[in-house]
């Protein structure tokens, strides 16, 4: 479900959204969501002064809050 919701948002942003993947890493206490995006996006992922991808890291925030489980974002490029 998180995977998903990222991966709707990050092909919301960018020009090539038939090139976003995220991959999700599983640990115990710990999810971390790889973002991957066609390199002329990734600064459409970012946004300006880093806003997109504080955007999206607040939702996750939040998503942890009421799991209960802690998830992280990387974006690969």
């Amino acid at each position: 479900m998180v995977r998903e919701l990222i991966e709707k948002i990050a092909k919301a942003l960018v020009d090539n959204p038939d090139k976003v993947e995220v991959k999700e890493v599983e640990g115990e206490h710990i999810s971390v969501l790889e973002l991957r995006v066609a390199k002329e996006d990734v600064g459409k992922i970012i946004g300006k002064g880093g806003a997109h991808a504080q955007a999206i890291r607040n939702i996750l925030k939040a998503i942890s809050r009421k799991k209960g489980k802690k998830y992280n974002l990387e974006i690969l490029d």
